[in-house]
């Protein structure tokens, strides 16, 4: 993945308890960034989970998860986590995820994120509101416009 694919970034500094023995970021850590770099890349938007989901009984479902480790990450290396919509189905958003070290140009982690719509209670795939799926399919090419 290159930089240019993405259109927003999240930044984080890596902290000591986010590394392992051999001194690079626990892999379990890039799940918590692709979260974080998610939330904010929808907040960034002015998105309303609560608008668009809660107040409807919608709630998202992780149902696929997948990290690739390109290159070691360390201790306070800064790391720039860049988000886009890689694809939205009928009730499901696929993110596409890409960590950086500031100011550099390499991939040092991708990932993908799948969450699925689903009617609180009934743990059942529900089809995305219609005004949600606009949403999602209009933040990479306004942020790529402006």
């Amino acid at each position: 993945m290159q930089r240019n694919e993405f259109s927003f970034f999240h930044s984080l500094r890596v902290r000591y308890a986010e590394t392992d023995a051999q001194g690079v970021v626990f892999n379990a850590h890039y799940l918590t960034w692709f979260d974080t770099a998610i939330t904010e890349y929808l907040r960034d938007t002015g998105y309303s989970y609560k608008e668009l989901f809660t107040s409807r009984d919608l709630d998202f479902h992780l149902v696929k998860a997948t990290v690739e480790y390109l290159r070691p990450i360390g201790f306070d290396d800064v790391v720039e986590v860049g988000v886009r919509v890689a694809r939205i189905g009928n009730s499901s958003v696929t993110f596409a995820l890409a960590v950086f070290i500031a100011g550099q140009a390499e991939c040092r982690s991708r990932g993908e994120i799948i969450w699925v719509c689903a009617k609180v209670g009934t743990h059942k795939s529900h089809p995305l509101p219609p005004d949600a799926t606009a949403l999602l399919g209009a933040l990479d090419s306004r942020r790529m416009q402006g």
